[in-house]
């Protein structure tokens, strides 16, 4: 393998997925940014699967190549964290394989207050086997705490931007201080999982500017032994359900010496919006302000 200079392309997900996803053609994956020159990332045949690559001030991990040779570099060494396509221009027009919309993420950002028994606890501060609460009072066991790290230089897409809830967006007071979550993370409004990123009414619900979130920010997710609605800054959030991949996260690691293979978990039987059109029009005049709280 030869020194290119690459396109880049950004998905979130791990290479794993990217490797296994549909094919898709590359000219309708997404918007390249300048071409990328060799000063910037050289990779040749001396670099091995996990070896660090740099890139403009930061290190990142070679992750293999895609049939045609475009390559894959990731902010894990093992290809659980973010992972972006370096498409050589040979490419343009070609069929690879890679999931292009990523998986869903249904994570607090740090500083979410968790309702426990012995009251409220930055999400990043909670342990394996700590006790908190459901929104109906249970107390249930921690079983995981998923971290992914996530570089705001070549931010997420729109969609997966952090959502931020101003104090009482969601009315009844709630959340009781302004609580960010990731985009696709649910939040129980009216007995239906709402994804926070569907439910964005540019006042009180509000995407995060990158520019807010420094180089760097990390999520968190909250794993218990079944799908549960707990308490996030007081408001009614969902749990870690299954139906995404762990392996996005950066210590799947230890999820897997843990536990290692589990069954599927079970959802929880409420309705689910996952986009703005699929929340139903009593939400949307909720959060909106156009009925009673």
């Amino acid at each position: 393998m030869a020194s290119y200079s690459f396109a880049f392309i950004h998905f979130i997900g791990s290479s794993t997925n990217l490797l296994e996803g549909p094919a898709y053609n590359i000219t309708g994956a997404s918007t390249p940014t300048t071409p990328l020159t060799e000063a910037d990332v050289t990779i040749d045949g001396s670099t091995a699967v996990g070896d660090a690559v740099e890139y403009s001030g930061s290190t990142f991990y070679y992750r293999g190549t895609t049939d045609q040779g475009g390559v894959m570099i990731s902010t894990s060494p093992t290809g659980a964290g973010q992972t972006w396509l370096l498409a050589d221009s040979n490419l343009s027009g070609q069929n690879v394989f890679f999931e292009a919309t990523g998986p869903y993420l249904y994570c607090f950002l740090a500083g979410s207050q968790i309702a426990t028994p012995a009251g409220e606890v930055a999400v990043e501060a909670l342990r394996i086997g700590d006790t908190i609460l459901t929104a109906c009072g249970r107390e249930v066991p921690v079983k995981w705490i998923g971290r992914q790290a996530v570089a705001t230089r070549f931010g997420p897409a729109e969609r997966l931007m952090p959502i931020r809830f101003a104090a009482g967006a969601l009315g009844d007071g709630l959340p009781h201080t302004d609580l960010t979550v990731t985009a696709d993370h649910g939040m129980l409004v009216d007995w239906v999982i709402c994804h926070a990123g569907a439910l964005v009414n540019g006042a009180t619900i509000t995407r995060v500017p990158l520019a807010d979130m420094g180089e760097t920010y990390t999520v968190y997710h909250i794993e218990t032994e079944e799908h549960e609605i707990i308490l996030a800054n007081g408001a009614p959030a969902e749990t870690f359900i299954d139906n995404v991949s762990r392996r996005s996260f950066d210590n799947y690691a230890e999820f897997e010496a843990l536990y290692g293979d589990v069954p599927e978990m079970e959802e929880l039987p409420y309705p689910r919006a996952m986009s703005a059109r699929q929340v139903p029009e009593w939400i949307r005049d909720r959060i909106s302000g156009r009925c009673a709280a």
